[in-house]
């Protein structure tokens, strides 16, 4: 493994988010925004870089290498691999969490990083220590940003609304009052502010 002091820290951190980008790149599915198609998870990593860098300009670099990374080629592992069930759902959770964190733990070893910074981004990764760790927080904060932001009418459109009312509590319960403050201010279609007016009303 390199020594984290071999490559200069701003070149570093562009060579890894790069990487990041380059791997994301290769999903075969598109997400349509702001009138181009494009490979989902690339987007995603945007979307979720983007939230974390409002929540907190001054991120440190371990969490923002980890907002680029946390969904790293995550259509390899798709759910229907898993079974239906709700014990299902938990394992294809785990296996993509240890999927996301094995990946982006080798590509920031090639590009230069030592051993420390890869284990903390890899503890962001796995949501390890959540909600002590301040840091995990705004991760979180930023994926359920994102999920309400950019996601939430997609899972409408093909879930019950018992499911999705579900999702969305289980979201809410885990914000912070800044992050629910920011996601009440968004502009949601009709539908969607029915949708979590009604999951916040219980």
């Amino acid at each position: 493994m390199i020594a984290d002091s071999y490559l200069p820290d701003v070149r570093r951190f562009a060579d890894a988010i790069r990487h990041f980008d380059q791997h994301n790149a290769a999903d075969p599915n598109v997400e349509n925004w702001q009138g181009h198609s494009r490979p989902r998870e690339l987007v995603y990593a945007e979307w979720l870089t983007e939230w974390v860098m409002r929540l907190a300009p001054e991120a440190s670099e371990a969490l923002r290498l980890a907002a680029r990374c946390q969904h790293i080629r995550r259509w390899e592992i798709p759910r229907n691999n898993f079974p239906p069930d709700r014990a299902g759902y938990l394992r294809w959770r785990a296996t993509l969490k240890e999927f996301h964190a094995r990946i982006a733990g080798e590509i920031l070893a090639e590009v230069g990083y030592g051993a420390e910074t890869i284990h903390r981004v890899q503890e962001l990764n796995l949501k390890r220590n959540f909600p002590q760790d301040p840091e995990s927080r705004i991760l979180e904060d930023a994926l359920c940003l994102v999920f309400l932001e950019h996601q939430l009418p997609a899972l409408a459109s093909k879930t019950t609304t018992e499911k999705i009312l579900n999702a969305l509590r289980k979201s809410w319960q885990k914000m912070t009052p800044q992050a629910r403050e920011l996601a009440l201010g968004l502009p949601y279609a009709e539908t969607e502010q029915i949708l979590l007016q009604q999951a916040l009303a219980r």
